[in-house]
């Protein structure tokens, strides 16, 4: 299972770092496996979205398996609405995926975060 690193980083650094991926592509330095990356421009709103609620949500989605929206709130034992509402923020995330069949579920073995204090 993959990992996904989370990065709390500007525009600016995000895409200077697209451009230097790029460039060692063109050398022919491409990575054995691509890291899977999500940016956040700061702290705050890494912490909406991903709530110790969704994360609870997403590990126990993880360990259960592909789920249903409804069969997830039941396993969840919470209100519908709710976890509707939190799908619909890790889905927009990329932190949880969704099949053909309207299955849910979470397409990364870790999420690891990093947070630089030079910044």
């Amino acid at each position: 299972m993959a990992d996904i690193k989370i990065q709390i980083e500007g525009e600016k650094e995000s895409a200077q770092e697209f451009i230097e991926a790029w460039k060692q592509a063109e050398k022919g330095n491409v990575p054995k496996e691509p890291i899977q990356r999500l940016y956040f421009q700061d702290l705050q709103t890494l912490l909406k979205v991903l709530t110790p609620r969704r994360l609870d949500l997403l590990k126990k989605l993880y360990r259960q398996g592909p789920l249903s929206i409804r069969a997830l709130s039941k396993y969840l034992e919470r209100d519908y609405k709710n976890v509707h509402q939190d799908i619909q923020a890790l889905e927009q995330a990329g932190l949880v995926s969704r099949d053909s069949a309207q299955t849910l579920s979470v397409p990364w073995g870790r999420i690891l975060a990093e947070i630089s204090l030079a910044a």
